[in-house]
């Protein structure tokens, strides 16, 4: 199933995606919902999407994959190296990623990103599963050159509009080996898969829950593959995970 959120008069609003209709779902939120649609509210390609949800954290994955961390000569971690992204830097699809004057350096990551569906706390591996509502495509744009100057990545990973998601949730989805692309431009920078993760979602779900506990509609980035490079004003970045779609975002100056 394939549920967006939408914004319709003043207001947000979620919906869920049957042969290219959007419906109206019954109850506020999709993770609460019933899943059962109502009236339809108009066509896919006409909507304005939103983000697809409004998480309380963003939890994120650093050298996820081993060819990324040997782009920044950087070891692979021997257990998964998480860090927080803030809430207010989520934008939505074709909404415009700004470039701080604080940066020389802002790049692009492309991921799978998880949406939790259920209140998780020391979930199990083998369970974690079944605490997610589904997947969506993330960006976790980063000002690379202040993560270096920092030593810690808040504020390089959390700048207003550094963090894309979109364009829906995909809740029918087997993530053990997808896809996973960045274009800028057109041009392919990003191209990997998610069989290449070195800790997969099961495994991250669980271990992230022993730490904090996951609250439904809460972001996990998956990581990101190599090929990650610098974005310009004037281009246009598209993030594209095989099953859900292309979440795409164009570039300006803040």
């Amino acid at each position: 199933m394939r549920f967006v959120r939408y914004r319709a008069g003043n207001r947000a609003h979620y919906g869920i995606v049957v042969d290219g209709i959007v419906y109206a779902i019954a109850g506020q939120k999709p993770w609460k919902a019933t899943h059962m649609a109502s009236e339809p509210v108009g066509e896919l390609a006409h909507m304005e999407l939103l983000a697809p949800c409004q998480p309380s954290k963003i939890i994120a994955l650093g050298r996820n994959y081993a060819a990324h961390a040997r782009e920044h000569g950087a070891d692979v971690p021997a257990e998964p190296l998480l860090f927080l992204k803030a809430p207010s830097a989520i934008i939505g699809p074709g909404q415009p990623i700004l470039l701080p004057p604080q940066s020389r350096q802002v790049e692009h990551e492309s991921e799978l990103a998880v949406v939790i569906g259920r209140r998780a706390r020391a979930v199990s591996r083998e369970a974690a599963l079944n605490y997610v509502f589904g997947f969506t495509c993330g960006n976790d744009v980063t000002a690379r050159d202040l993560q270096s100057k920092d030593g810690q990545w808040a504020r390089s990973k959390s700048f207003d509009s550094f963090c894309p998601l979109g364009p829906w949730i995909e809740t029918e989805l087997d993530t053990r080996d997808l896809a996973v692309a960045c274009r800028v431009n057109g041009q392919t920078r990003q191209s990997g898969r998610t069989s290449e993760l070195i800790f997969d979602i099961p495994y991250l779900v669980s271990y992230i829950s022993h730490m904090m506990t996951l609250l439904p509609g809460d972001v996990i980035m998956s990581g990101t593959p190599a090929g990650v490079s610098p974005i310009r004003a004037g281009d246009v970045v598209e993030v594209e995970v095989e099953g859900i779609g292309v979440l795409r975002n164009p570039v300006q100056v803040a």
